[in-house]
């Protein structure tokens, strides 16, 4: 053993310990405590077993998560798309089938493996006929919409699709102090006098977070399932194959670890939020120290309702998205510019017919 011991650290007041020749054991210079090299030896590997520990007791439960889809499994297949590589679920039964988010026609069947089964799902309840009505308002009023996207066979397009969404629970600890002001004006004589007051405010509590909703698939904007959220769980069901039928189910391929950051993020925004929010009374408040501890709880996966419309227009891709339970809508639309410059000709055009009249 080297007479100094790089990185052996008091286990009293964590100064550098040293080996002492005479005394044949290590020696702390700082609180001169004494310790044998077996002490030092058990004291590290049991620190690391607590910070294993800790790892092991923050990290997401995913331990009821089962590959086997039960009854009703063995019509179901996976279809893989070989233009943007989305792996859809969906009947045996199904002779072809058009990709929802690029629309790609050649589909290729595998068998369905290795997928874990869904532990819940919420049934469509927006119809087809109320989602391509839904569109068509959102049309309406375009004028520089391209006239493809208002043609009634794109509409008839809309496809029912099952997302794939990861649910987190646990718990956010908040602690966090902000500098408030609380402002007067009165007078003195002839002077108007403004008197700020400060003030330390804190606040600390803890939020229990129940189903936080990230969606696990590569091929879904994140902002997109954001904007049609919330969903209502009060109506969300055990999975059953039998809610399947008639839609497509897309396959997760994002996994938990790395959908994960968002739930943290998203909790930690919340409890932080809900601290903020009690904070009332004054004129101005600025978060000056905060300390936010996540525990992380089990995770569940569920299939979502969504109703989709993907439309490539010069290159692009636009995508329309519906919550196919409550109906809540988001979409971004191109402008045809033939149509833009055709209405700012037949305006301009009789203006700078007058304005040369009135001129001559």
């Amino acid at each position: 053993m080297e007479e100094r011991i790089v990185n052996y650290k008091c286990p009293n007041c964590t100064g550098p310990l040293r080996y002492d020749e005479a005394l044949g054991k290590l020696k702390c210079d700082h609180c001169e405590s004494v310790f044998t090299a077996e002490e030092i030896q058990a004291q590290m590997e049991a620190e690391k077993a607590q910070e294993q520990a800790q790892e092991d007791a923050s990290a997401w439960d995913t331990s009821t998560m089962t590959e086997n889809w039960g009854e009703g499994s063995e019509k179901l297949a996976v279809y893989n798309c070989p233009s943007c590589g989305a792996e859809l679920i969906c009947e045996k039964t199904a002779a072809a089938i058009d990709c929802p988010y690029c629309g790609n026609h050649t589909i290729l069947l595998e068998q369905l493996r290795g997928a874990l089964k869904p532990d819940y799902v919420i049934p469509f309840q927006v119809t087809k006929e109320r989602a391509v009505a839904a569109l068509k308002e959102h049309y309406k009023g375009k004028i520089f919409l391209p006239k493809t996207f208002k043609e009634e066979n794109h509409i008839q397009e809309v496809k029912g699709i099952y997302v794939p969404f990861w649910l987190f629970d646990g718990t956010a600890d908040a602690d966090v102090m902000f500098h408030a002001t609380r402002t007067h004006v009165h007078r003195e004589g002839n002077d108007e006098v403004t008197v700020t007051e400060h003030f330390n405010v804190h606040r600390a509590g803890s939020v229990d977070f129940e189903k936080i909703p990230v969606d696990a698939s590569s091929k879904m904007p994140d902002e997109y399932m954001d904007a049609i959220e919330p969903f209502n769980y009060s109506e969300m069901k055990e999975f059953s194959t039998a809610y399947l039928p008639g839609f497509l189910a897309d396959k997760y391929d994002v996994m938990v670890e790395n959908c994960s950051q968002r739930a943290d993020e998203r909790a930690a925004e919340t409890v932080y939020r809900a601290m903020e929010s009690s904070v009332v009374g004054y004129m101005g408040k600025v978060c000056v120290n905060k300390r936010i501890a996540l525990k992380r709880g089990q995770v569940k996966y569920a299939m979502l309702p969504v109703w989709l419309l993907s439309t490539k227009w010069k290159g692009k891709n636009f995508l329309f998205a519906m919550n196919g339970q409550t109906g809540k809508m988001v979409g971004d639309l191109p402008v045809s510019l033939g149509r833009f410059w055709g209405l700012f000709a037949a305006i301009t055009a009789p203006l700078t017919a007058i304005v040369w009249l009135l001129l001559q």
